[in-house]
């Protein structure tokens, strides 16, 4: 069992102010605070804690991206702008200037495609993929502890309850939801 903190056993900052607005508008159904509350001081607390080993090694989170995603294409860890765009969710300019900067670090290299000049790739120098796997390796340990204060069977369900929020939200920006 986790060993419980101090900060642990006070009542934490949503549900202080979940308990000031039941007080203040105990009409309003605070529900979907408490969930997106934690939600998002885990997510600031999370971003702090990884981002930390990476920017030691003087990269952005940008960077961290695009070489995660390099190195997951597998030998010859190349990809082209869209093809990293794609794979990050961002747009080719902001793939391109992450690009710039890495290139410049001596982590990737550019190489025009021989069957078509238009096509550019983007590859991981042997420094980068050295970079990279030491870098992916922290970042996994350190969210195992992060995780540790959950169970195996626990982090399988959260994982599954988050994929589900997810659907959720997509489903809402798609509109209200209509009576039944």
């Amino acid at each position: 069992m986790a060993k419980r903190t101090a900060s642990a056993t006070r009542q934490d900052a949503v549900a202080s102010i979940v308990e000031d607005w039941r007080r203040e508008r105990p009409d309003l159904d605070t529900a979907p605070l408490e969930v997106f509350g934690r939600l998002h001081r885990a997510f600031l607390r999370y971003s702090a804690a990884i981002s930390r080993p990476v920017e030691r090694k003087g990269l952005s989170m940008a960077g961290f991206d695009v070489l995660t995603a390099l190195r997951r294409a597998g030998a010859p860890f190349r990809r082209t702008a869209g093809e990293l765009a794609d794979s990050g969710l961002i747009s080719s300019a902001g793939v391109t200037l992450r690009i710039d900067r890495l290139e410049k670090d001596g982590l990737i290299l550019r190489e025009r495609d021989p069957q078509d000049r238009r096509v550019v790739h983007s590859r991981l120098t042997d420094e980068g993929l050295s970079t990279i796997d030491e870098l992916f390796s922290e970042h996994l340990e350190n969210e195992r502890r992060m995780l540790a204060g959950l169970t195996p069977a626990e982090c399988r369900q959260l994982a599954r309850l988050l994929e589900k929020l997810e659907r959720s939200v997509l489903a809402a920006e798609d509109g209200p939801a209509e009576e039944a």
